[in-house]
């Protein structure tokens, strides 16, 4: 891993997220970008702005990103740059991600509630357009190493051919533990049982690993349930696209875990 994009509104979620991305870029001796979409604040927005009250207003943000990432580089002895931009969140970072040939999108992660869960946030916002693994951090979490890695995968619907071989190779650079667990929902059908197994070891030739298949109509509980079990430090989860029509009434099981965990996920596009 060469460069760690970490996005921050200077908000204290954000912040802790940016300490987890430099701790991460510390340990893979990886650049960190930071990012910061300049937004006016709403006492400035509701009168009437000038140019030059703009323009200030912007050169402080600019000034105020710039010691944050000098007091990163001083801390976690790492190069990091820094942008800041009047522009919407996603499309800042596609352009970005391009720009630093970056491999990796960290943002802090909301607290579960009812609007989270219906409406999701910023960040599920940018893992649902990214085509970038993007870790959402909670608050309060602190990178320490990875011991145990959970990765909460749809073996119905298939897997990208680099997935697995992506996440063995990421369980080998953090020496973790590795568990793949499938949930089954009771209606969908027969298990595949024997098949899953035979795809799953051939991938993970040559670490340990776990593979464990349940069936339940609760996934996010099972795999809620599953991440305390074992006392994860990370969960991963693989995205799905759906239709605009669709994704008005379809509730994503990454948007869902995507608020209200107690450990960072790594969403992996397919």
């Amino acid at each position: 891993m060469k460069t760690i994009i970490a996005a921050t509104d200077f908000s204290a979620l954000a912040e802790n997220a940016v300490d987890y991305a430099a701790a991460i870029a510390q340990r893979y001796q990886a650049r960190l970008v930071l990012f910061n979409a300049f937004t006016i604040p709403v006492p400035a927005a509701n009168g009437l702005l000038t140019v030059a009250d703009f323009d200030g207003l912007q050169s402080d943000n600019q000034d105020r990103l710039k010691k944050r990432a000098e007091q990163i580089a001083e801390i976690y002895a790492i190069g990091v740059n820094y942008e800041s931009s009047y522009a919407i969140i996603p499309e800042e970072l596609e352009n970005l991600l391009v720009k630093y040939e970056a491999e990796l999108v960290v943002m802090g992660m909301e607290p579960d509630s009812l609007k989270q869960d219906l409406l999701g946030n910023t960040t599920t916002a940018v893992i649902g357009k990214l085509n970038c693994p993007v870790l959402a951090v909670p608050e309060g979490a602190r990178f320490d190493g990875l011991k145990k890695i959970i990765f909460a995968c749809d073996m119905l619907h298939g897997l990208p051919a680099d997935l697995l071989p992506r996440i063995k190779a990421m369980a080998i650079a953090f020496k973790a533990d590795l568990e793949v667990f499938f949930v089954a929902e009771k209606t969908s059908g027969p298990d595949t049982g024997a098949g899953d197994s035979e795809v799953i070891a051939a991938a993970l030739e040559g670490i340990a690993y776990a593979y464990k298949q349940i069936r339940s109509d609760a996934v996010i509980g099972e795999i809620r349930q599953e991440i305390v079990a074992t006392e994860a430090d990370l969960l991963i989860m693989v995205p799905k696209t759906y239709g605009f029509w669709s994704s008005v009434v379809h509730r994503s099981k990454t948007r869902a875990m995507a608020s209200g965990l107690t450990i960072p996920l790594l969403a992996i596009p397919a």
